[in-house]
């Protein structure tokens, strides 16, 4: 009989991170391409302002049924005026641009988040720019102005949907830097129906003011591209993007968006049938390796006092 003590093992916990990531990835970018799919058949401003509403509906019902925790007032201020900035400036900026620009060049724009959000995060946030992260930062630039130029070359996109495109990009980056500053404590699930239910209510006199509803193609396409937004974007996106904010500050979270341009393309390819060639994609090289300077872990400093027993 065997007189050594039995040891146990601790057992290895799941890494979840590096599938939120993928996820998030996935859902952002091809929100683009839905995006790009209803406006159209939808004038932006009503198909945003339906799509806020629904969201923002259906996230607090399933809070109320399920009675989870309200948010403080402040929570609500926070969030509401976050729902301005991510949603409402955000997507109808955005949206209102895709109108003229291709999907692919839409995600392109807005990948270039990372760099603004590093910048401001250094100013505001006391987030620290280590050589590695600007060296990582300016690889992501690198690899998405490849794509750039080579789609400017041979695109057909107009310079008014870029404009709208640019504006859409600072209003990510504003929110983004709010909610580290502001910092709502609340859950993030209903918060995000806070953000959407605020969003689409201000849209609305806007919609009503300068869309026309005889404008709307009924089609099934638009109804599969509303659901998407809906379910996919405006639910699961924004809150895996909230998670990622908190769980990897507001550089590493938003290198990330490094990562749309590409995605965004192969999808508008294989969806919307938009050009792409294979110098397109040799811009992923640079912006993976800047991916991986910017969110890669500093190593730990050696301990002056040794090992402890």
């Amino acid at each position: 009989m065997s007189l050594a003590p039995s040891v146990s093992l601790p057992r290895s916990r799941f890494n979840a991170l590096p599938l939120t990531i993928t996820l998030f990835c996935l859902l952002w970018s091809f929100a683009f391409i839905a995006g790009k799919i209803g406006v159209t058949d939808c004038p932006p401003l009503i198909l945003l302002a339906a799509r806020f509403l629904l969201a923002g509906i259906l996230i607090l019902a399933i809070a109320a049924f399920r009675r989870d925790a309200s948010l403080s007032a402040r929570d609500v201020a926070v969030f509401a005026v976050l729902g301005l900035a991510n949603n409402a400036l955000y997507l109808g900026l955005g949206y209102t641009g895709l109108q003229s620009v291709s999907a692919g060049l839409g995600g392109l724009i807005v990948s270039a988040n990372p760099v603004f959000t590093a910048a401001l995060a250094a100013l505001f946030l006391g987030e620290r720019l280590t050589w590695r992260k600007v060296a990582g930062l300016l690889l992501g630039i690198l690899g998405v102005g490849l794509i750039v130029w080579h789609r400017m070359s041979v695109g057909t996109d107009s310079l008014h949907g870029i404009l709208f495109t640019l504006a859409s990009l600072a209003s990510i980056v504003a929110g983004t830097i709010l909610f580290k500053v502001l910092a709502p404590k609340g859950s993030l699930w209903i918060g995000n129906g806070v953000q959407n239910l605020a969003a689409g209510v201000v849209l609305v006199p806007f919609a009503y003011g300068f869309a026309d509803v005889g404008d709307i193609v009924p089609s099934a396409r638009l109804v599969a591209a509303f659901v998407f937004l809906v379910f996919g974007g405006s639910i699961l996106a924004y809150l895996l993007w909230f998670h990622l904010l908190k769980v990897c500050g507001a550089t590493a979270a938003s290198a990330y968006h490094f990562l749309m341009p590409p995605l965004a393309m192969l999808f508008a390819w294989m969806v919307l049938g938009e050009h792409v060639e294979f110098r397109d994609l040799l811009g992923v090289v640079p912006v993976v390796l800047g991916i991986y300077l910017v969110t890669r872990p500093a190593a730990a400093a050696p301990s002056s006092q040794g090992s402890k027993p």
